[in-house]
């Protein structure tokens, strides 16, 4: 099973930037998307073999996610069940046999840190929700996490050891998430693999001078390990200041 995840910063926009083809070209079962900025009815895109679902935010033209998968979920749930979570469409998670799937976009701590107090409490409360979730099957989740956790996960580690996403708060978070009985896929395979990245800002030349952040993920349970095939960084890809990311895993029940 092949597994895609992107963060589009803007479907409307990343559509006339071959979306389209890529989409295609990547045949996977499922594709996660993140920041999607658009809301219900903004947008024509009908996939043939595919169901899809989507969790909008009040605010226009603001975050929002989409999954499209080729297998029908067992059932689907929007958000967190939380209501000051639930407002900005962040979450979608489907139901299937043997697992679940949480597509997730993680809030920003935004310049000067003003939501990092707000970054903290979604943190402990979505990694409650998943190991809720755990309880019944395992869970496969995915999307960007707006964290790079270690040094090695960005280009310029000591000039943004305070900046959003790289705060000692945040990465502590993920390390809790990882110590919890969840695996970070593509460090799974690519445990000292540097200079690999999925995020760029668009100033300074940073793509081409390829100094990114990884911030987008595969995370899966400890209990999936034995059916991991391989998680891949997607550079090449181009259309947002993301790049998407890629798991493959054996079919449930079935070790790779």
């Amino acid at each position: 099973m092949k597994f895609i995840s992107w963060n589009v910063n803007g479907l409307r926009a990343v559509m006339k930037k071959n979306f389209t083809e890529f989409f295609d070209s990547c045949d996977a079962d499922i594709v996660c998307l993140q920041e999607t900025k658009l809301q219900a009815g903004q947008i024509e895109f009908q996939p043939e073999g595919y169901e899809q679902y989507w969790n909008y935010a009040e605010k226009k033209g603001y975050s929002g996610t989409a999954v499209f998968t080729k297998m029908k979920p067992l059932s689907v749930m929007y958000g967190l069940g939380i209501p000051e979570h639930d407002h900005e469409g962040r979450v979608i998670a489907l139901e299937y046999p043997d697992f679940y799937l949480v597509n997730v976009y993680t809030p920003n701590s935004q310049e000067g840190l003003v939501r990092l107090d707000y970054r903290m409490k979604w943190e402990d409360d979505f990694l409650r929700c998943m190991k809720e979730l755990e309880k019944k099957k395992p869970v496969i989740w995915c999307g960007d996490l707006n964290v790079a956790h270690e040094e090695i996960d960005i280009k310029n580690p000591k000039s943004n050891r305070k900046n959003a996403g790289f705060t000692d708060e945040e990465r502590a978070k993920m390390t809790e998430v990882l110590k919890s009985g969840f695996v970070d896929t593509f460090r799974y395979f690519h445990p000292d693999e540097a200079g690999i990245y999925s995020w760029w800002s668009y100033r300074f030349h940073a793509r081409e001078n390829n100094a990114g952040w990884r911030i987008d993920y595969f995370i899966v349970s400890e209990a999936l390990k034995g059916c991991l095939k391989d998680a891949k960084i997607l550079a090449d890809v181009y259309g947002s200041d993301h790049c998407p990311v890629e798991l493959d895993i054996a079919a449930a029940g079935r070790e790779a």
